[in-house]
């Protein structure tokens, strides 16, 4: 299987590890970065054919599956210089906002086109993807794809293209939620007396141990909240705050509906 992977940055880098951590043939990966300089040093650091440009890739190289994971203000360029592969090549993007008939549009209705959904912790190999293909790809495929994005995490598909906004709302922006809610936890403790960087420890290693323990629970998380809380206990005091008419639900509703809509309106 021949992979082109056009653009080489957080989360391309992070794939290409996963990928290489997994045993796939460096032979069969060529790397596309514009800065010569860049492409060097990932040659050197990965052993993997690395150019600065489409173009430059060997004319018998079987580019099987082209992951694009330039921004989406670069995808134009890119897809120009995306017409040399042949009809049985498929295109994966991880570009947000550009939609799967973006694509058809630039290839032809009969294209091979993936659009995926990733998100940051793919770089601890903590990733969630969504992945939606066009009818024009096969399961073959579809498998290969779900492998390689596994390397980086967990991975589901979706049929209806309409669920990537939300998509993107819950999992994409997500991570930045659980940030920001880690800064809040900490400031609330120095605003209760901690000092700033206990305050600081004490948030991250429990916000990231909570997540370690939903991954690797077989309890579902109303479970894991309530062995947490005793009646009339402190969690209790605190979750009552929470829970309440005004409480997180309504803003995380709020939230997540604002995400979705400048995702639909970043697709059109």
């Amino acid at each position: 299987m021949g992979l082109i992977l056009v653009g080489c940055g957080k989360m391309g880098g992070a794939m290409l590890e996963g990928w290489l951590d997994q045993g796939v043939d460096k032979a069969s990966i060529r790397i596309v970065e514009q800065s010569v300089e860049y492409a060097e040093s990932l040659e050197k650091r990965f052993g993997v054919r690395a150019l600065n440009s489409i173009e430059a890739i060997e004319n018998d190289f079987a580019a099987e599956i082209v992951i694009l994971a330039v921004k989406p203000q670069g995808m134009d360029d890119a897809l120009q210089s995306c017409k040399r592969f042949d009809g049985n090549t498929t295109f994966l993007s991880i570009a947000a906002g550009k939609t799967i008939s973006y694509f058809e549009d630039f290839f032809g209705d009969q294209a091979q086109i993936i659009r995926v959904m990733p998100n940051t912790p793919a770089a601890v190999r903590r990733g969630m993807s969504v992945a939606c293909a066009n009818k024009h790809v096969s399961q073959k495929i579809k498998d290969q794809c779900t492998n390689l994005l596994e390397a980086v995490g967990e991975v589901a598909w979706i049929d209806d293209e309409a669920l990537m906004d939300p998509v993107t709302a819950v999992s994409g922006s997500g991570p930045a939620y659980v940030f920001y809610m880690t800064e809040c936890l900490a400031k609330a403790g120095v605003a209760s007396g901690l000092p700033e960087k206990l305050a600081l420890q004490l948030a991250q290693v429990t916000m990231a141990g909570a997540g370690e323990l939903m991954r690797q629970s077989d309890m579902d998380v109303e479970t894991l909240r309530k062995n947490v809380t005793s009646p009339g206990g402190t969690t209790q005091a605190a979750l009552n705050v929470l829970m309440d008419e005004k409480g997180l639900m309504p803003l995380m509703e709020d939230v997540i509906a604002a995400a979705t809509l400048r995702s639909k309106k970043l697709a059109q």
